[in-house]
């Protein structure tokens, strides 16, 4: 059997965003929207949040109802020197990656630069044959199937030989509708029916027969 194409999320897959680059973001998403829809702080922490719940991206929400420039947004929110500091990642991530057979791409709800700023950073751009962001997506949030199959599509993948390594229920939900094998990152005890192995760590891979 010939070596899978591993899908990897990004954010609390590949680092741990939500030890704090999460809330910086969330941060700069609100001051923008305060100041760019005159609006209060309260008003656009809860329009970012309901945007958020109902599109799977903040964005979606804000191109569809306020016209918002999506190259701007996602510019001025995703400054990589302010987050570059709450970045944290598994120490042995690299050779994780390197012992897992086949090609690797990332496919992640945040823009390309963010992607990109972040696995040079991390020191692991070298593992990965390619990167999705929203941009390449076509502004099709995860678990938009259209966005899986934008890459797919690009890729020239069959989905069959495919894994999908998540954090995101949903996200996975999505990738085995579409036939992906899916991995799933996450301390809980449970193991919904759509996920083929829960794992707490990325290292935790290496102990799977692929």
């Amino acid at each position: 059997m010939s070596a899978p194409t591993w899908i990897f999320d990004l954010d609390d897959t590949l680092h741990q965003a939500s030890l704090g680059i999460f809330a910086h973001i969330s941060r700069m998403m609100n001051l923008y929207m305060e100041r760019h829809l005159d609006m209060s702080a309260e008003e656009a922490r809860q329009l970012r949040l309901h945007y958020w719940h109902r599109y799977g991206a903040t964005l979606q929400g804000l191109m569809r109802h306020h016209d918002v420039d999506a190259g701007h947004f996602l510019q001025e929110t995703h400054l990589l020197d302010e987050l570059y500091r709450w970045l944290v990642w598994e120490p042995s991530l690299t050779a994780t990656l390197r012992a897992l057979p086949g090609r690797k791409i990332v496919l992640s709800n945040g823009p390309q630069h963010y992607i990109e700023g972040l696995l040079h950073k991390m020191d692991v751009h070298r593992q990965f044959a390619a990167c999705y962001g929203m941009e390449k997506m076509r502004f099709r949030p995860k678990p938009d199937r259209r966005g899986f199959r934008c890459m797919l599509q690009a890729e020239r993948l069959d989905p069959a030989h495919c894994i999908m390594v998540e954090d995101s229920l949903p996200n996975l939900y999505a990738a085995k509708s579409l036939g992906m094998r899916t991995v799933w990152i996450s301390r809980q005890c449970r193991k919904p029916a759509f996920v083929d192995v829960r794992v707490n760590k990325l290292s935790q891979l290496l102990r799977q027969r692929w």
